[in-house]
Protein backbone atom coordinates (compact mmCIF):
# COMPACT_ATOMS: atom_id res chain seq x y z
CA UNK A 1 0.00 0.00 0.00
CA UNK A 2 0.88 3.65 -0.55
CA UNK A 3 2.04 5.62 2.36
CA UNK A 4 1.33 8.99 1.34
CA UNK A 5 -0.64 11.72 3.93
CA UNK A 6 -3.68 10.15 1.67
CA UNK A 7 -3.45 6.80 2.50
CA UNK A 8 -2.58 7.99 6.07
CA UNK A 9 -5.07 11.11 6.99
CA UNK A 10 -7.62 11.22 8.24
CA UNK A 11 -6.09 8.60 10.85
CA UNK A 12 -8.58 7.36 13.52
CA UNK A 13 -6.90 7.12 16.89
CA UNK A 14 -8.48 3.93 18.87
CA UNK A 15 -6.97 5.20 22.43
CA UNK A 16 -7.95 4.58 26.12
CA UNK A 17 -10.01 7.10 27.32
CA UNK A 18 -9.26 5.33 30.93
CA UNK A 19 -5.76 6.28 31.43
CA UNK A 20 -5.92 9.88 32.31
CA UNK A 21 -1.99 10.23 30.62
CA UNK A 22 -3.51 8.93 27.42
CA UNK A 23 -6.80 11.38 27.65
CA UNK A 24 -4.78 14.35 28.36
CA UNK A 25 -2.26 13.89 25.04
CA UNK A 26 -5.20 13.31 23.03
CA UNK A 27 -6.62 16.63 24.02
CA UNK A 28 -3.26 18.36 23.42
CA UNK A 29 -3.13 16.85 19.88
CA UNK A 30 -6.88 17.17 19.62
CA UNK A 31 -5.82 21.13 20.23
CA UNK A 32 -3.14 21.11 17.51
CA UNK A 33 -4.97 19.70 15.26
CA UNK A 34 -5.54 22.49 12.55
CA UNK A 35 -6.34 20.81 9.50
CA UNK A 36 -8.56 18.02 10.75
CA UNK A 37 -5.99 15.30 10.22
CA UNK A 38 -7.39 13.38 12.82
CA UNK A 39 -10.26 11.39 14.52
CA UNK A 40 -10.09 10.04 18.29
CA UNK A 41 -12.58 7.16 19.62
CA UNK A 42 -12.13 6.66 23.53
CA UNK A 43 -11.96 2.86 23.60
CA UNK A 44 -13.08 2.17 27.22
CA UNK A 45 -16.54 4.11 26.75
CA UNK A 46 -19.61 1.49 27.27
CA UNK A 47 -20.92 0.28 24.08
CA UNK A 48 -17.88 0.56 22.26
CA UNK A 49 -16.87 -2.28 19.32
CA UNK A 50 -13.42 -3.04 18.73
CA UNK A 51 -15.04 -5.49 16.20
CA UNK A 52 -16.01 -2.52 14.00
CA UNK A 53 -12.47 -2.16 13.65
CA UNK A 54 -11.55 -5.80 13.14
CA UNK A 55 -9.43 -5.84 16.78
CA UNK A 56 -10.11 -7.20 19.78
CA UNK A 57 -10.33 -4.71 23.04
CA UNK A 58 -7.68 -6.16 25.12
CA UNK A 59 -5.52 -5.27 22.17
CA UNK A 60 -6.70 -2.29 22.10
CA UNK A 61 -6.21 -1.90 25.73
CA UNK A 62 -2.47 -2.89 25.99
CA UNK A 63 -1.25 0.31 23.56
CA UNK A 64 -2.60 2.80 20.97
CA UNK A 65 -4.35 1.53 17.66
CA UNK A 66 -5.12 3.84 14.58
CA UNK A 67 -6.55 2.97 11.64
CA UNK A 68 -5.10 5.02 8.43
CA UNK A 69 -7.32 6.20 5.80
CA UNK A 70 -6.64 3.77 3.66
CA UNK A 71 -7.80 1.48 6.16
CA UNK A 72 -3.99 -0.24 7.54
CA UNK A 73 -4.05 -0.43 11.00
CA UNK A 74 -1.01 0.81 12.96
CA UNK A 75 0.09 0.13 16.90
CA UNK A 76 2.12 1.72 18.79
CA UNK A 77 4.73 4.52 18.95
CA UNK A 78 4.38 4.48 15.10
CA UNK A 79 0.65 6.04 15.92
CA UNK A 80 2.25 8.62 17.74
CA UNK A 81 5.33 9.53 14.96
CA UNK A 82 2.35 9.39 12.57
CA UNK A 83 0.27 11.84 14.74
CA UNK A 84 2.75 14.19 15.94
CA UNK A 85 3.63 14.81 12.25
CA UNK A 86 -0.61 15.67 11.18
CA UNK A 87 -0.24 18.12 13.69
CA UNK A 88 3.50 19.87 12.98
CA UNK A 89 5.26 18.08 15.46
CA UNK A 90 6.94 15.39 13.19
CA UNK A 91 10.25 16.59 13.91
CA UNK A 92 9.79 15.82 17.76
CA UNK A 93 9.02 11.99 17.10
CA UNK A 94 11.14 11.73 14.20
CA UNK A 95 14.38 10.82 16.01
CA UNK A 96 12.01 7.66 17.59
CA UNK A 97 12.09 6.31 13.99
CA UNK A 98 15.71 6.46 13.11
CA UNK A 99 16.91 3.05 12.02
CA UNK A 100 19.20 2.33 15.12
CA UNK A 101 16.99 4.21 17.38
CA UNK A 102 13.83 2.48 16.51
CA UNK A 103 14.15 -0.79 18.02
CA UNK A 104 14.73 1.08 21.87
CA UNK A 105 12.12 3.60 21.66
CA UNK A 106 9.61 1.25 20.68
CA UNK A 107 10.80 -0.93 23.33
CA UNK A 108 10.66 2.31 25.74
CA UNK A 109 6.66 3.04 24.70
CA UNK A 110 5.80 -0.51 25.22
CA UNK A 111 7.34 -0.62 28.72
CA UNK A 112 5.28 3.03 29.20
CA UNK A 113 2.07 1.43 28.05
CA UNK A 114 2.32 -1.45 30.20
CA UNK A 115 2.77 0.83 33.37
CA UNK A 116 0.66 4.26 31.88
CA UNK A 117 -1.60 4.35 34.88
CA UNK A 118 1.08 4.65 37.38
CA UNK A 119 1.84 7.84 36.19
CA UNK A 120 0.09 10.52 37.68
CA UNK A 121 -1.97 12.67 35.64
CA UNK A 122 -0.82 16.09 37.64
CA UNK A 123 3.00 15.03 36.27
CA UNK A 124 1.49 15.12 32.60
CA UNK A 125 -0.96 17.92 33.49
CA UNK A 126 1.67 20.13 34.43
CA UNK A 127 3.93 19.31 31.44
CA UNK A 128 1.17 19.96 29.08
CA UNK A 129 0.67 23.42 30.58
CA UNK A 130 4.28 24.50 30.41
CA UNK A 131 3.99 23.28 26.92
CA UNK A 132 1.01 25.34 26.15
CA UNK A 133 2.06 28.26 27.88
CA UNK A 134 5.29 28.23 26.19
CA UNK A 135 3.64 28.53 22.57
CA UNK A 136 1.26 31.00 23.72
CA UNK A 137 4.38 33.01 24.52
CA UNK A 138 5.60 31.96 21.16
CA UNK A 139 2.90 33.88 19.54
CA UNK A 140 2.27 36.89 21.68
CA UNK A 141 6.44 37.08 20.58
CA UNK A 142 4.36 36.91 16.83
CA UNK A 143 1.54 38.99 17.35
CA UNK A 144 3.26 42.61 15.96
CA UNK A 145 4.07 40.74 12.85
CA UNK A 146 7.80 40.77 13.69
CA UNK A 147 8.41 37.85 15.96
CA UNK A 148 11.54 38.12 18.46
CA UNK A 149 14.01 35.37 18.61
Amino acid sequence: MKNDAASIYPLTLLYDGACPVCKLEMRNLASRDRKGELRFVDVSVPGFDAARYGLALPDLLKEIHAVQANGAVVRGLEVLRLTYSAVGLGWLARPTGWPLLKPAFDRLYVLFARNRYRVPAGFASVLFRLAARNAVRRTHACSDGKCKL
